[in-house]
């Protein structure tokens, strides 16, 4: 059988998307997916997928009462290497699962570094290297 994330990131990747994030709530009744590509998304990207989950999901018996497609946002999240990489340069907000030494878990700065398994933040002026297994939640720091 053929989960939900299975048909939405074939269908989604078919359709040349990037799937950032997908929430479901209400016992699966609202189905909430953020999209991706590269110059950005637009409301007819938005509308192609809706269009063409709709259709999938009927094929596949994926019961569902609502669902919801759009931009991740300027404050778009970054979820691995992959995201870190593409976003290099830019600044993110990075809270990690347990604090540091000093008992810090949020920094803010700019994204200057990405290797195995950690990534590099320049933070005030100073490079700080973290764990991408311990990153709890990272986001763009939208720059406006």
């Amino acid at each position: 059988m053929t989960t939900l994330a299975e048909v939405l990131e074939a269908t989604v990747q078919g359709m040349g998307y990037e799937l950032v994030d997908t929430q479901v709530s209400n016992r699966g009744r609202l189905v909430r997916i953020f999209l991706d590509k590269p110059g950005g998304i637009t409301v007819d990207d938005c509308a192609d997928v809706t269009r063409q989950l709709q259709r999938v999901f009927t094929v596949e018996g994926i019961d569902y009462d609502r669902l919801e497609v759009s931009s991740p946002g300027l404050d778009r999240p970054l979820r691995g290497t992959r995201d870190f990489a593409r976003f290099a340069g830019s600044v993110a907000e990075v809270r990690m699962r347990a604090p540091d030494d000093a008992g810090r878990r949020r920094f803010t700065g700019r994204i200057v570094a990405v290797g195995e398994g950690e990534i590099t933040l320049e933070v005030e002026g100073r490079p700080v290297a973290l764990s991408l297994e311990g990153v709890d939640r990272a986001r763009l720091v939208p720059d406006v």
